[in-house]
């Protein structure tokens, strides 16, 4: 008898990681952001191939074209970041989003959506005085920061 898929090696869809580092700490850069991506992937069955690391504020890096270059690989699926900001300013990150949509990839975001409220925070709540209530829906994924 043949044994179940949940107990077979079976890779999942192939991404790669981006990460914008242009004043991050040793141990931020290192640690915590690629076990954030690694996570990420090991949580919603995804194979991380790989990770461009961009150091510079140009706008023509060299991780993003190598980025680019590999979304063209037959079976990539998308790229994920941390949050939006990896990919850069706004107005850069929009356009960089763009062509990863138009290389036919997905951009998946570990931070793409704001966290819900605890408890004793939602909308039957009554609003404390002073604070701004936020809506419970989506942020923008270009509203997301690291």
């Amino acid at each position: 008898m043949e044994s179940l898929a949940e107990h077979r090696r079976v890779s999942g869809p192939v991404v790669y990681g981006f990460l914008r580092l242009l004043r991050a700490s040793a141990a931020r850069q290192g640690g915590a952001l690629m076990a954030s991506l690694a996570e990420y992937c090991r949580s919603h069955e995804l194979l991380l191939s790989g990770v461009f690391t961009e150091r510079s504020a140009a706008t023509g890096s060299a991780a993003f074209t190598g980025l680019l270059d590999v979304l063209a690989l037959p079976d990539t699926y998308g790229v994920v970041a941390p949050a939006a900001s990896h990919l850069g300013t706004k107005p850069i990150a929009g356009e960089r989003q763009k062509r990863i949509e138009t290389a036919g990839a997905r951009l998946l975001l570990v931070r793409g959506l704001r966290s819900p409220r605890p408890s004793g925070h939602g909308p039957t709540s009554p609003p404390s005085a002073g604070r701004r209530r936020r809506s419970l829906g989506p942020a923008p994924a270009l509203d997301a920061e690291t």
